[in-house]
């Protein structure tokens, strides 16, 4: 991203919006609104490989590993406000494990982005499925999203929930059972 190109952009759609960009609140705007949009499209160029970093481990076992509640915040491709929320990952694992810190870094690469909470959830799952080839991935998102809050519809308390469920978490009732009665224990 071409830093002083956003800032000059952000200039011109405050004089659009009637706001003069040189009063003194204005000043450091167009430099902080590029700086944060750095940040919250940073998942376009991340390197899924750079960010697993060999942390891939062998496991024996092929118990459940979920983690639960990471806390993610991307951009509705629609109107460019946020959205925010939860995400929940479980896989089982045929021969490799990953540290847990990558999940989360993978859910911020995804949602790093202009976005769909739709697309975020199958982008994640389906990266986990290329990464380490679990025997099943389960991914749900919890969100809350700013452009049904702040205009069309105005409803405060609305929260958009998705899912991706694949291998044994498809195909298995009981796996699938399993991975959202986990998720959905009190916090501890």
């Amino acid at each position: 991203m071409d830093q002083n190109k956003v800032e000059a952009l952000v200039r011109e759609l405050l004089r659009e919006l009637g706001e003069d960009p040189e009063r003194p609140g204005l000043l450091e705007t167009p430099r902080r609104v590029a700086t944060a949009l750095a940040l919250l499209t940073s998942g376009y160029s991340a390197d899924l490989p750079q960010i697993i970093n060999h942390a891939k481990f062998e496991q024996q076992d092929n118990s459940m590993i979920i983690v639960r509640d990471i806390e993610i915040y991307s951009l509705c491709e629609h109107h460019l406000l946020p959205f925010f929320g939860r995400c929940h990952i479980g896989y089982i694992p045929k021969k490799m494990a990953l540290g847990v810190s990558k999940l989360a870094r993978l859910a911020d690469v995804f949602s790093r982005r202009v976005q769909m909470q739709e697309r975020i959830t199958e982008q994640l799952a389906n990266a986990i499925m290329r990464v380490i080839e679990p025997e099943g991935v389960g991914v749900i998102i919890e969100a809350r999203h700013l452009c049904m809050m702040m205009r069309g519809v105005e409803k405060q308390q609305a929260t958009m929930t998705t899912s991706v469920m694949l291998g044994s978490f498809r195909s298995s009732h009981s796996t699938r059972t399993e991975f959202l009665s986990l998720i959905a224990r009190p916090t501890t």
